[in-house]
């Protein structure tokens, strides 16, 4: 897993820089994992628009993913390392012991014909799944559910890992890529390792259309906007923000407030936040 540069070949050619994906051994997916992909370009169920500068793309199919690795026990062999566009992590395609397909999230080191499995019998190894109670303290994991059998929710990005740090009372205390201390159930699986493709931080899209085909739309900045359709637009030239601090297009300061509302259940579960 490296980086690749590109000759200068066009001004597009210039700054790119992608991931070489010398892991991935598999260019088509298995179809009977596939779904279709509707694009909502930012819309919600009503049709409004709840996020900003999204739209457009190229086309792309969802990749059934496994979250749960609810067979415990079955051996299963990795037969392909992939792409997947909705998500910047490659994808393991296992195939188990009783025939059955399934995709994971492709953990760094795993290779093709690596054999996995989940449950409690096995072993704290790349690639195996199980609950946070029967693992030691110390090892390194990513995909872990935050409630025992509602599939992982936490450290699914490219380059992520975790660390089991303690246990204790029926709850896992877990140091979070972004440094945030947290506990969660010890009865909640998780995988043992790191998420692969680490080197996807370290891309450079080179042009304006490559970010295009991701589904991104241009974003405006306030300061080239008029007074009516942002705080910060207006003025002759170069105009300073002014104002108490920047603002949102509606006028919500835009730094250092937090835009949490209220409390949450689970905020009695965070020991350290990422940002203190």
């Amino acid at each position: 897993m490296g980086l690749r540069t590109y000759d200068p070949t066009s001004p597009g050619r210039r700054g790119y820089v992608s991931v070489d994906h010398e892991e991935v051994t598999e260019s088509k997916p298995h179809k009977a994992l596939l779904r279709p992909l509707t694009e909502r370009a930012g819309r919600n169920n009503q049709g409004r628009i709840t996020v900003r500068h999204r739209g457009g793309g190229a086309k792309r199919r969802y990749r059934v993913i496994d979250w749960r690795r609810n067979k415990p026990g079955v051996p299963a062999t990795v037969t392909s390392i992939e792409y997947d566009p909705n998500r910047s992590a490659h994808i393991a395609l296992l195939v188990y012991a009783d025939g059955e397909k399934r995709y994971i999230l492709a953990p760094q080191g795993l290779r093709v014909g690596a054999e996995v499995v989940s449950g409690p019998k096995a072993e704290p190894r790349i690639g195996n799944a199980m609950r946070l109670a029967d693992m030691p303290a110390g090892t390194e994991v990513h995909a872990v559910e935050m409630v025992p059998g509602g599939g992982a929710k936490l450290i699914r990005s490219a380059g992520m890992g975790g660390q089991l740090m303690a246990k204790d009372r029926g709850l896992a205390t877990l140091r979070l890529p972004s440094g945030e201390m947290r506990q969660v159930p010890l009865a909640g699986m998780a995988t043992v390792g790191r998420v692969g493709n680490q080197d996807h931080s370290n891309q450079s899209a080179g042009k304006a259309g490559r970010i295009r085909w991701r589904r991104r739309r241009p974003q405006v900045r306030g300061s080239a906007m008029t007074p009516r359709d942002h705080p910060h637009g207006g003025g002759e030239g170069k105009a300073p923000v002014g104002l108490p601090g920047p603002k949102t297009p509606w006028g919500k300061p835009a730094q250092g407030r937090r835009t949490r509302l209220g409390r949450r259940r689970s905020d009695r579960y965070i020991i350290r936040r990422r940002r203190r």
